[in-house]
């Protein structure tokens, strides 16, 4: 059964349990335009571009970013909605689009700032395609990656999926499964562990890359870059677009400093987009 992600503790709670703050610990918007822009991340790689941008480049922008690192794909969005963050980096704009419609929240991006391809993995096997007959493959448990998830083994042959199985394909979408494959759902977070568990797995940039996967090394098939819709974005909540620190920011992310940063940091593991 499909499930979604949603935790309804207060914003203190949270903070305290799903996240680590780094910096002073004060709260979004504090001293107004002057103030430093609370933004939350990922560790991998939204955490070690934001802080590149802040060890290297924020100052001579003018610009003072206070870092809160998340380990999941909720609270991110919940804190802003709320209040505790003035903007956040992490997820891509299906992910953003359906968290609005189910949560109720009016968040909005402001510009794509890279795309972390998704990988299937797999320690039992070097080809996707030679996956044995009613192998188990881990699928994110959320809607959007895991459309995402079966959309990637459909593009690498395995599966096919209905006409028009777009951000909200599940396994009921599909069509073909030659290999009768088992979809086991779980919490994106916790595939890179209970990777020896299951013949393969298709996992989100980021948790590969905490997990110490290489997405170019190790992933047994690898999302592609072309016509992606999947770039992760700095998102904010609506009517917080024009404030000019996040101008700031969005300048910085699509910046040739950073787009020469990220492609020697991670040589093809995450890619550098045009930012529109």
């Amino acid at each position: 059964m499909r499930k979604t992600v949603w935790l309804a503790a207060a914003t203190a709670a949270a903070l305290s349990l799903g996240l680590t703050a780094c910096g002073s610990g004060s709260a979004a918007g504090k001293g107004g335009d002057d103030g430093p822009l609370v933004v939350g991340v990922t560790p991998v790689p939204a955490g070690e571009v934001l802080h590149h941008i802040d060890d290297h480049l924020a100052a001579k922008a003018g610009l003072k970013l206070e870092i809160k690192e998340f380990t999941d794909y909720v609270l991110p969005n919940t804190a802003l909605q709320e209040g505790t963050l003035d903007a956040n980096l992490y997820q891509n704009q299906p992910f953003l689009d359906d968290f609005n419609k189910s949560k109720g929240t009016d968040l909005v991006s402001v510009v794509k700032a890279y795309l972390p391809p998704m990988g299937v993995y797999s320690h039992k096997a070097k080809d996707v395609t030679k996956l044995r007959d009613g192998a188990t493959v881990g699928v994110p448990n959320d809607l959007t990656n895991e459309a995402r998830a079966l959309k990637l083994l459909a593009a690498a042959g395995v599966i096919e999926l209905k006409p028009g199985a777009g951000a909200d394909a599940s396994p009921a979408d599909v069509t073909s499964n030659p290999r009768h494959l088992k979809f086991q759902e779980m919490e994106a977070a916790q595939l890179p562990r209970s990777l020896d568990d299951m013949d393969a797995a298709v996992i989100n940039n980021n948790f590969a890359q905490d997990a110490g996967l290489s997405p170019t090394k190790d992933a047994v098939y690898l999302e592609s870059a072309k016509n992606n819709p999947y770039a992760n974005l700095l998102a904010v909540k609506k009517g917080s677009e024009d404030d000019p620190r996040v101008k700031k920011l969005a300048k910085l992310l699509t910046s040739p400093e950073m787009k020469k940063f990220i492609e020697d940091k991670y040589k093809g593991s995450v890619l550098p987009v045009d930012g529109n």
